[in-house]
């Protein structure tokens, strides 16, 4: 039996998350087009710098160019908006990011040290002319500015604008869950964006024996959930992205860079304190409601990929390359 979807079947369905798109879709000439974009997702509505949340990642393949997983690892906590984009843009939008934090936090260089920077990226260069480096800075800055609470546009939207999926159009999807134990409600989201697999590996009936010449792609995978879970325990949710991300057909391959990020907005983690310890409540791990939330995982990311694909659109990209709409 599934778990109840939340009220959006959206990320944003955990309270105060918001996810804000910067779309760039324009053909140049015969051969270029640019086709890309920025996602942001804020844990909250504060300055995330001074109010950190607890925070973990799984890296299931590593073929990938994301940045500030080291720390997360180190220190488990998030501490500026994940921001999404295409491999060869995550400078320019790790600059957007910086840039707005800085903005927002005058005491970042000064008196509080440096800051852990997030930036995670797909390669798509299959429709995208990569090579030109079409996001900058202020694209970033734009992605977090435009952050909402309300549903995410899904698709051929934001970072997912030039993605492939199975041999089809992917993107962003989002879906959402709600957990419930002893009078104790909790709700689990993720937002992917999806960029993976052939079509010969897909697990739906495929309306052509043509499969694109794509690359292995990318997958990323971010959970967000209001459920009090420690950093080590947000790692073990990460880590059941996986599952979800085996049922729609993907065998992990070589070339594909499959991570996942996953926050609890449970507590906020004051960047300077004078106490000597910190205490935070959290979930026993033996308790049966884990079990839930690692069913909740699976569910939300193979959903969340599906809803990726239903809501792309056959897209034209460079050189006239074609993804179609997938047949589900």
């Amino acid at each position: 039996m599934t778990l109840p979807k939340g009220t959006k079947n959206c990320i944003t369905d955990v309270p105060d998350v918001q996810v804000g798109h910067v779309t760039l879709y324009e053909h140049l000439n015969e051969t270029d087009t640019i086709c890309t974009g920025v996602t942001a997702i804020l844990p909250h509505s504060e300055n995330i710098f001074r109010k950190k949340v607890a925070a973990g990642n799984a890296v299931i393949n590593g073929f990938g160019k994301t940045t500030g997983l080291m720390q997360i690892d180190e220190l488990g906590v998030l501490e500026a908006p994940i921001m999404l984009t295409n491999t060869l843009s995550v400078g320019a939008v790790m600059q957007g990011a910086l840039a707005y934090m800085l903005e927002e936090t005058e005491e970042i260089g000064d008196t509080a040290g440096t800051i852990n920077l997030v930036v995670g990226e797909c390669n798509d260069g299959y429709l995208n002319s990569i090579r030109l480096q079409a996001v900058k800075p202020e694209h970033a800055v734009n992605a977090i500015q435009n952050a909402t609470s309300e549903s995410s546009l899904e698709g051929a939207v934001g970072a997912g604008t030039g993605m492939q999926c199975l041999g089809y159009k992917g993107g962003i999807g989002t879906s959402s869950r709600i957990i419930s134990a002893e009078n104790k409600k909790y709700t689990l989201g993720t937002l992917v964006v999806s960029n993976f697999g052939r079509r010969e590996q897909a697990l739906f009936p495929v309306n052509s024996t043509e499969n694109p010449d794509t690359p292995d792609g990318s997958i990323m995978m971010i959970l967000a959930t209001d459920a009090p879970f420690s950093d080590r325990q947000l790692k073990r949710l990460a880590k059941r992205c996986a599952v979800g991300l085996g049922r729609t057909g993907s065998t992990i391959d070589n070339g594909s860079g499959d991570i996942a990020i996953a926050f609890s907005t449970a507590a906020k983690i004051a960047h300077h304190s004078n106490q000597i310890t910190d205490s935070m409540a959290v979930i026993r791990d033996d308790h049966p409601i884990m079990n839930q939330f690692f069913q909740a995982v699976a569910e939300v990311v193979e959903e969340a990929i599906y809803r990726s694909l239903q809501q792309a659109e056959t897209t034209v990209g460079r050189g006239g390359r074609m993804l179609e709409r997938a047949p589900i």
